[in-house]
């Protein structure tokens, strides 16, 4: 009995065995240090805004787009060798095509499911694009490219511009009858180019267009190198979004040295979870009930053939649309013929995307502000930025209207010549108009929050004064309502300053300070925003009896006033 005793506690005072999962955890992170890290970067907190969600569908359906990409990588031969297809698609039997077209084919009929990954990874492809369009103007929207997030924007850029190429070399591809007439477009917008353009179309394509070559290269490109080079940027913009922490908009609570929201784990995990799966979902159904591309009604390529209602996808129809609308201005100087009607137009295109680029250093240039940012801006605080935005977004839809003229114009009856002017006319009044259109409207949303943060909420009941008068009775905001609508800074302008100084020495001003006095002015001058509540303007209204709120909303007013910045 006793010894059974004895035994029963030496059991108990022996140290137990670790299991094997934790023995692997040790293991690792001795060598990765991986606990520590974790156990302070789990718990990072992510601020919550529908907005945001539009980075992530970008992200899910890159996702997408490389899943459904290996799967048809197994099925899809890129071969310009022709041949006669004998498959079961008998509308195209003893047809001569590419290898590449008839795997195509196959791929969409004769593999289980083929078809469904082709047109869910097509989908995929035209959504990574718009989220990332729409994902880049929220952040123009509200400021949040501004320091520390420069290089995040241009990260951004890069990832918009390349996925523009992956997606010109991927529907490329099938060599069908739209396709091979996109790639005779970029082959006559290549051979545009004065003196070396001839030579680049040559080393494309191996020789005469369309070759034998392009489709392997483009094949190449489109699973290897963009691909890559998309994770690669899309890896280390996450890092710098952990990095910097994610913007969060003004609110109770939110500073520009803290973030109000949900920790990574395990709320925000699930959270980002849950989306994939439902971002997963609808792309699937879109492939399953939504067709596009039917590369079997179009049929094969062939080069002396251009199929009707021939458009990119909608990513890349702006750059069509410019070249169709342009005038076919060609000069002839020593033996060589420059078509600015194309030229023009092919040179347009990254020229506005180095504007979008170099936007962030632009205005920080302008305001001279090298403060960290980690508030978002509400659009409407920014007119003139806001104006930019909208005023891009409008030349952007005018050119792709210019890109699809011909289904515009049998559709609806109308002339080409017409629409091809509506463009041209319209490409340049169009932004113009959208950009005085959306600051009045913002100076409008700047007068109402002016007005609620002086005069409060209309409450809807009416009282009438000793003396007659009915006025509505205003309700006083709250802290976290008045700080929404009263934290956003106006910076002045900067100004050149008189032109000679103190001892009547004129002096030197270089042509930068004054383009940037200039487009300070015009950012941030008068006429640019409506300027914010103040507290003498409060008490000023209340002590005429016109403010119908309560008593304490001055203080409110007054706290926000002094609020460090």
């Amino acid at each position: 009995m006793s010894t059974d005793i004895r035994s029963g506690t030496e059991d108990a005072a022996r140290p137990k065995e670790p299991a094997k999962g934790e023995k692997l955890a040790d293991w690792a992170d001795g060598r990765l240090g991986i606990y520590s890290i974790a156990r302070t970067q789990m718990r990072k907190i992510f601020p919550d805004h529908w907005s945001f969600m539009f980075g992530e569908i970008c992200l899910y359906s890159f996702l997408v787009l490389i899943l459904t990409g290996i799967y048809l990588t197994l099925f899809f031969e890129p071969s310009g060798v022709e041949v006669v297809y004998n498959g079961s698609y008998t509308p195209l039997s003893g047809v001569r095509m590419t290898r590449a077209y008839e795997s195509t084919i196959d791929l969409s009929f004769d593999v289980r499911g083929g078809l469904l990954i082709r047109q869910v990874h097509h989908w995929s492809a035209l959504v990574f694009c718009a989220g990332l369009l729409v994902h880049m103007m929220r952040v123009f929207f509200t400021g949040a490219y501004r320091k520390p997030r420069e290089l995040n924007w241009l990260f951004g850029w890069t990832i918009l511009f390349t996925a523009l190429i992956t997606g010109l070399t991927g529907y490329s591809l099938p060599d069908d009858l739209l396709s091979g007439t996109g790639i005779r477009f970029a082959d006559g917008a290549i051979l545009s180019i004065p003196i070396v353009g001839t030579y680049i179309s040559f080393f494309l394509f191996g020789g005469e267009f369309p070759g034998h070559d392009i489709i392997p290269r483009l094949y190449s490109a489109h699973v290897l190198l963009l691909p890559g080079l998309i994770l690669g940027l899309v890896v280390t913009h996450l890092i710098l979004v952990f990095y910097h922490k994610h913007t969060q908009f003004a609110g109770p609570g939110r500073t520009e040295k803290n973030v109000v929201g949900a920790p990574l784990m395990p709320v925000y995990t699930a959270k980002a979870g849950g989306f994939f799966f439902l971002v997963f979902g609808l792309l699937t159904i879109m492939g399953a009930v939504a067709t596009i591309n039917p590369v079997w009604a179009m049929g094969p390529y062939r080069p002396d053939l251009v199929s009707t209602g021939a458009q990119p996808d909608w990513y890349l129809g702006f750059s069509e649309g410019l070249i169709r609308v342009m005038p076919g201005w060609e000069i002839n100087a020593w033996g060589h013929t420059l078509a600015l009607g194309v030229l023009i137009p092919f040179m347009l295109f990254p020229v506005l995307l180095a504007a979008i680029g170099a936007y962030p250093f632009i205005e920080a240039w302008v305001t001279g502000d090298k403060r960290e940012h980690h508030i978002a801006d509400r659009p409407r605080n920014h007119p003139v930025r806001t104006g930019l935005g909208t005023a891009w977004l409008a030349m952007y839809f005018v050119c792709l209207i210019g890109g699809g003229n011909d289904l515009w114009a049998t559709h609806f009856h109308l002339s080409i010549n017409s629409i091809t002017w509506f463009v041209r006319i319209t490409f340049f009044a169009g932004p113009v108009l959208t950009f005085i259109v959306t600051k009045r409207i913002c100076h409008g949303l700047q007068l109402r929050d002016r007005d609620k943060a002086l005069h409060g909420r209309e409450s809807g009941m009416i009282k009438r004064l000793p003396h007659g008068e009915y006025v509505e009775v205003h309700e006083p905001l709250d802290q976290g309502q008045l700080y929404k609508l009263t934290q956003h800074e106006q910076p002045a302008p900067f100004e050149l300053g008189p032109e000679v100084d103190a001892n009547g020495v004129r002096r030197k001003v270089t042509r930068s300070q004054r383009l940037r006095a200039k487009l300070a002015k015009a950012m941030y001058g008068p006429g640019s925003h409506v300027p914010k509540a103040t507290v003498e303007e409060y008490k000023q209204i209340q002590a005429s009896g016109h403010g119908h709120g309560d008593s304490h909303g001055h203080e409110q007013v007054e706290e926000q006033e002094h609020q460090p910045r």
